[in-house]
């Protein structure tokens, strides 16, 4: 069973929606922010370490991929903050735009932050270097949704109902006119059969919030257009998993699994309604091989060996706001969960194996920071101890 570790409430973040981000690979910081222009740095344990202040609300944040730097954008400025979590200062990035940012995101494989604006202007950003690659009028209207590819490759979608896939210098490769409102684009793989090896070169994204659009890079005259039952409601989230698989959560309490096999393509091979009045997101974590669905006023873990088990169902009975959003640490310990009025829970999902004995005396590990011990006497009932760490342990002796 999960297990709450700590709470932050809408004092701190302000009564709204927030924004949060685990860092990448160590999951040692957990960035939020809310409507009253701060950056919160809390550690895994719920404890405070850095508020950064900012010029206006943020729009958006984002780790890089070995979790050093945090990127954050606000609506006031052409500037992107840069928090180092080695040395814990702030530098700023100017990125000479006039306009207002809108997005900004890390590739998965090096240290470059693509920078996106309303008016369509991109700015890829080297951090290892330095060097600023701006690229005027990339589109025509705001940039929406945004991602690298492994192999360099930029895909970003706009307001102008377009497309494109740039290098890594934000040369156009490849334009997409008139496909309609472009949201959540991502790259990962469509297996074509069973010796395929292509890497991530199918860029997906979900069009208008009904239909689910995919396209290889290698064959991009061919899409993909899988559209689902109205009474599934508009796509809310979609993550890829395992070998070509396909998790979307709808707004109505659904999530579906497909396969993109070439087989199986436009086959919903599992489906469950979660939620009996909405779902608001889904979120998989390949490392416990379980996914989780939230909405209404709990959230729903699965293995994704079986889905049709239910392996735990946190309720946040106390949590009068809806939830928002949910997250996972890369290692998958902690589960943070958002509402939209501004609050955060953080339950643990997983805890490492740890046990020693002495005599007839037992002790365990309980929690991130506590340890249990028990006297191991058949017929004689004597209070668990718990005693608490500053540390997370990672030995019992």
């Amino acid at each position: 069973m999960a297990k709450r570790v700590f709470q932050v409430t809408d004092k701190v973040h302000g009564q709204g929606p927030l924004l949060f981000a685990w860092q990448s690979q160590q999951g040692n910081f957990l960035a939020t922010t809310g409507v009253n222009r701060l950056v919160n740095i809390f550690d895994r344990h719920g404890v405070l370490k850095e508020e950064i202040s900012l010029p206006g609300p943020c729009l958006d944040l984002a780790w890089d991929q070995d979790g050093d730097t945090l990127a954050v954008i606000t609506d006031r400025v052409g500037t992107v903050f840069l928090w180092d979590a080695n040395t814990r200062k702030v530098t700023q990035l100017d990125t000479s735009f006039k306009d207002q940012l809108s997005l900004c995101f890390w590739s998965p494989s090096n240290c470059v932050l693509a920078v996106g604006s309303v008016k369509g202007n991109l700015l890829i950003y080297n951090h290892q270097t330095s060097r600023k690659i701006p690229v005027l009028g990339k589109h025509s209207r705001r940039i929406v949704c945004g991602a690298w590819s492994k192999t360099h490759l930029l895909a970003l979608g706009s307001e102008d109902r377009s497309v494109t896939i740039s290098s890594a210098d934000g040369d156009t490769i490849r334009h997409l006119p008139n496909l309609g409102e472009p949201s959540l684009i991502h790259f990962s793989e469509m297996k074509q059969d069973e010796r395929s090896n292509i890497g991530d070169s199918t860029v997906s994204m979900v069009l208008n919030k009904k239909m689910l659009y995919m396209f290889n890079l290698n064959s991009p005259d061919t899409p993909m257009q899988l559209s689902f039952q109205s009474r599934y409601g508009t796509i809310i989230s979609y993550k890829w998993y395992g070998d070509g698989y396909v998790m979307i959560g709808f707004s109505s309490g659904f999530f579906v699994v497909i396969s993109t096999h070439l087989k199986e393509i436009g086959q919903e091979l599992f489906q469950a309604r979660d939620h009996k009045d909405s779902l608001s997101d889904i979120a998989i974590c390949q490392t416990l091989n379980m996914c989780a669905s939230c909405g209404d006023s709990s959230v729903k873990i699965h293995g994704l060996n079986d889905l049709k088990e239910v392996l735990d169902v946190l309720n946040l009975g106390d949590e009068r706001a809806p939830l928002d959003k949910l997250g996972w640490t890369q290692d998958g310990q902690l589960l943070a969960i958002s509402t939209t009025k501004g609050s955060l829970h953080v339950f643990l999902t997983k805890l490492p194996m740890l046990g020693a004995s002495v005599g007839l005396r037992l002790a365990y590990l309980t929690s991130l920071l506590e340890v249990t011990v028990v006297n191991n006497v058949e017929n004689v009932r004597l209070a668990p101890i718990q005693i608490t760490s500053f540390l997370e342990l990672t030995v019992l002796l």
